[in-house]
């Protein structure tokens, strides 16, 4: 037998000794059954794995049955162990070396290639047997359990993660490639059917992949566990990581993106009809306005003499003809084509408006300025009856000189103005007298100032 690991055991550490071992062996044998009926392990075993995932199972793949072997050996030492301190209710010496062996002794012998994480020399021959002891062999069972549990956990972790989102997400995706066929959205003939199939090529790809190699989207929070490695806390605890679902939600984002502007074009497809009258209508508008600007350029050109009036433009031919490219889209059902062009016909519809009443203004401005021109004539004659001098023979002469003028056809505007002007001017002597009779008024009723008596 091998020697003693340390110091000789009494009786009660034995007895502690075999209640530390027995609890943990009941421990690993828990552990041991929960990891064979992991839902993990079976798709591991059950799956066509490649990539990382095959290489890690690779390895950990063959842990379980192993663990199990270890475990097998353990039990049976523990056991033996049992046995020889059940012999005597006091074990006397030669009891108590034994059991020193059994429990703190290489005294488990396992095969040399059931323990491949055994300290080896280097260009030493491999073992056939080895003795380790109880501690050891948990040491090594804890690793190759981590070891084990860890691509077990974080395989799960992938699997119940992704795949039936991708498939709901795949099943959003036949949902709105329908709503795009109805728009006439198609691969090949718009871009928002090829990114619909560009979103399916990716879901399919990652289903594959997640499928098959599931590690390659799980990102530990650690480095994964080697063997000799035990995890942190606890020997029986799951691996620290997240499942890596940028793909997925990418995926997920840019189908958001085509379903909002497929949406967009079925409000299209619903307004599209009171959109197009709605540009039609501007149209008419604009037309109606072009026309009143025509008929007061021949007014003005009869009423006012040497006025530059500017010519009025035609009506939009080629918005038009826009128009009905428009109605033949919106009969063949191309929304994709026809929101753009819809929304730049209804802005150059809103600017014909725009031109067509600034045409009128400009027309117009001549008239706007006679007008004008009377109003202040109409004023001024207000202001000489009011300062009695409408009888007056030049304020008279002047006054019935800007009326001809004004009242006349065609009506010359700067000799008008001229004429209303002079008017005015008439007037200002009057007015300044008026002013100055108002002045002396004032000061007449104003009280002393300083306790004077004002006036001569």
């Amino acid at each position: 037998m091998a020697a003693s690991a340390g110091p000789a055991l009494s009786r009660e550490e034995v007895d502690r000794a075999l209640a530390r071992l027995g609890a943990e062996r009941d421990a690993v044998e828990s552990a041991l059954l929960a990891l064979q009926d992991h839902p993990g392990l079976r798709l591991l075993e059950g799956a066509e794995l490649t990539g990382r995932t095959l290489e890690r199972w690779s390895v950990a793949g063959k842990g379980l049955p192993l663990l199990w072997a270890l475990f097998d050996r353990y039990s049976e030492a523990l056991a033996s162990a049992r046995a020889v301190r059940a012999r005597k209710a006091k074990p006397g010496a030669p009891e108590l070396a034994e059991l020193n062996e059994l429990l703190t002794g290489d005294a488990v012998t396992v095969p040399g290639g059931a323990v491949p994480d055994g300290p080896q020399l280097l260009g030493a021959p491999a073992k056939l047997v080895e003795r380790v002891s109880l501690d050891a062999l948990m040491a090594r069972m804890n690793s190759w359990y981590a070891t084990v549990l860890e691509v077990v956990s974080a395989a799960d972790s992938v699997w119940s993660a992704l795949p039936a989102r991708i498939d709901l997400l795949l099943a959003e995706l036949h949902r709105v490639r329908t709503l795009a066929g109805s728009l006439g959205v198609r691969s090949g003939a718009h871009p928002l059917g090829d990114d619909l199939t560009g979103i399916e090529q990716d879901l399919t790809e990652l289903r594959t992949e997640v499928r098959g190699d599931p590690l390659a989207l799980w990102r530990p929070a650690r480095v994964p566990a080697q063997r000799g490695t035990v995890p942190e806390g606890s020997a029986f605890a799951g691996p620290a990581g997240m499942v890596d679902t940028e793909r997925f939600d990418r995926a997920g984002r840019a189908l958001d993106g085509v379903r909002v502007e497929l949406e967009d074009l079925l409000r299209l497809r619903d307004e599209a009809e009171e959109r197009l009258q709605g540009v039609g209508d501007l149209l008419q508008r604009a037309d109606a306005t072009l026309a009143e600007a025509r008929r007061a350029r021949g007014e003005v050109l009869a009423k006012i003499a040497a006025s530059d009036v500017p010519a009025v433009p035609g009506p939009a031919s080629a918005l038009r003809e826009r128009i009905i490219a428009a109605l033949d889209l919106r009969q063949a059902g191309q929304w994709g084509r026809l929101a753009p062009l819809l929304d730049t016909l209804e802005d150059a519809a809103a600017k014909e408006l725009a031109r067509a009443r600034q045409s009128l203004t400009e027309v117009t401005q001549p008239l706007a300025v006679r007008a004008e021109l009377r109003g202040r004539l109409d004023a001024y004659k207000a202001m000489a009856a009011r300062l009695r001098v409408s009888e007056d023979p030049e304020v008279l002469e002047r006054y019935e000189k800007a009326r001809w003028l004004l009242w006349s056809a065609p009506c010359d505007l700067r000799a008008a103005a001229a004429a209303v002007a002079r008017f005015q001017q008439s007037l200002r002597p009057a007015q300044t007298e008026a002013e100055g009779g108002q002045v002396q008024e004032e000061a007449a009723g104003r009280p002393p100032v300083d306790g004077q008596v004002q006036g001569g």
